[in-house]
């Protein structure tokens, strides 16, 4: 149902992102302490502003409104994804090689779960980082949790 939901938000929102030149990353529909949200993500170039985020989030909620294709009530969050934001289209691999990343798999391989390196990019379905003693690193896609940009202060 989930990710359904996800599936067809994301045919919604895509034309709505599209025509103001913005970039769909990541659409959400989770339970959260009994409530459940509906999030979407957007950027652009030289970043996603409060503006921006309105007014996808009032064309959006209008339209949701007509198609009504949720039938539980929910929360609609529309925002940034913001520095740390997660590596998910194929693109995202392209645009990012050779920023720091952190990277989480579900299942622990050699007993860590938890890896950082600099991304060397997506070779079919690979995730390639490199270390920071040099070593390069290789990770099946299906098997990563989550991969994101890192943020180092």
């Amino acid at each position: 149902m989930k990710k359904n939901i996800e599936k067809t938000i994301e045919e919604i929102v895509l034309p709505i992102v599209d025509k103001n030149n913005f970039e769909l990353v990541d659409v959400e529909y989770i339970k959260e302490a009994g409530h459940y949200y509906l999030r979407v993500y957007i950027d652009k170039e030289g970043g996603i502003g409060l503006n921006d985020c309105k007014m996808v989030s009032e064309e959006l909620s209008e339209t949701l409104d007509k198609v009504d294709p949720i039938k539980e009530n929910y929360f609609l969050e529309v925002s940034s994804p913001g520095i740390d934001r997660p590596l998910k289209k194929d693109k995202d691999f392209e645009r990012y090689k050779g920023r720091d990343v952190e990277l989480k798999l579900y299942k622990a391989l050699d007993g860590q779960k938890q890896f950082e390196g600099e991304l060397v990019g997506l070779f079919e379905d690979i995730i390639k980082i490199k270390t920071d003693k040099d070593e390069i690193l290789e990770f099946n896609k299906k098997e990563v949790s989550i991969i994101r940009l890192s943020v180092k202060i």
